[in-house]
Order: C-alpha cells, then structure tokens, then sequence
C-alpha cells in the first residue's frame, strides 16, 4: 500500500510535466484544467487528493492527446476525474477542519473540567470555612450558654440563701411575737387575779 501511494506521488510530479509539454487544451479541456490547477495553486488543497489529481491529470493528458471521435468522451472522463479530484480535496480538507474542531472541542472540554473542578475546590474551601464559623459560633453559643446556666445557679443558691434567711428571720419574728402574746395573755391573768 504504502509503495502505491509513494508511486502515485511520483507520478503526481511528474505527469504535470507531462501535460505542459503537449499542446494546451482549448474549450472545455482548459476550462478543467484550470480547475485542477485551483486546486494545486490553493493552500488548503495543495497536499490533498494527491492519487485523484493524478488520475486527473492523466485524463487530461489523454483529452490532450484524443482524437476528434473520441475527443467527447474523453472530455466527459476528464470532467469527471477533475470533479473527483476537487469532491475528495474538499472532503480531506473538511476532514482535517473536522479533526482541528475534534481537537479543539477536547481541549475545551479539559479546560472547562479544570475550571468545574477549581470551582468544586473553592466551593469545598467556601463550605469549610462556613462549617468552621458555625462550630466556632456554636462554640461560642455553648459556652455562653453554660454561662449563664452557672449565673443562674449561683443566682438561685444566693435567692435560697435570702429566702432561707429571711425565712429564719420570718420564724423568729413569729417566735417573738408569739412569746410576746403569751406574756401579755399571762400579764392580763395577773392583772385580773386580786
């Protein structure tokens, strides 16, 4: 395979050499001839469709060299190698475009995975950080509220203290009153005896 091709490349060279040293072509014949130098003169089809512009050429040279009774057909077969070798030029190029496009379609698609997952990073950085606030607030929250939890218990234990001495003071105020009510129930009785 690899010879059939390196042999049509030769030819390729070669054959328009060929096509120059006969007499140009008139009518129709220059007309595809011109087509196929497009072709070569084209930097994007310039590489392209080599076995077809070779096949190309040669219907041309035989175009060139064709008698008047075969000079028609000979003329059909060329337009139709001129027209194959420009459909394959355009499909390689378009190949190649489809291929560059393939290509640029992968790297954008590795960039936008970079950029999703430098996102994720820093959408997992932001969730750590609100994470380490709120246990750092609940924290804080806990420890307040342990806090007050021992404010109120020191306050109670001061209440219970107040109440109980008050308490006591309420006791003793009764007791007193309740002696002083016995010795005036006593002086009463001695006042009334004679």
């Amino acid at each position: 395979m690899r010879f059939n091709i390196g042999y049509g490349l030769a030819l390729a060279l070669l054959v328009p050499l060929a096509v120059q040293a006969q007499a140009p072509l008139e009518g129709d014949g220059a007309v595809l001839q011109q087509r196929l130098q497009a072709l070569d003169s084209n930097p994007e089809t310039a590489g392209t469709a080599a076995y077809e512009r070779l096949q190309a050429r040669q219907s041309l040279a035989s175009l060139a060299a064709a008698r008047s009774s075969q000079r028609a057909s000979a003329l059909q077969i060329a337009a139709w190698r001129v027209e194959t070798a420009e459909l394959a030029a355009r499909t390689e190029v378009s190949r190649r475009e489809l291929a560059d496009l393939e290509r640029e379609r992968s790297a954008l698609i590795v960039e936008a995975s970079r950029q999703d997952a430098v996102r994720a990073r820093q959408e997992a950085e932001r969730l750590r950080i609100q994470a380490q606030i709120q246990a750092e607030e609940t924290a804080r929250l806990r420890l307040a509220a342990e806090e007050e939890g021992t404010a109120r218990q020191q306050a109670e234990t001061v209440l219970q203290g107040v109440a109980s001495g008050e308490a006591a003071k309420l006791r003793a105020a009764r007791q007193r009153e309740a002696e002083l009510k016995r010795r005036e129930a006593e002086l009463l009785k001695s006042l009334e005896q004679p």
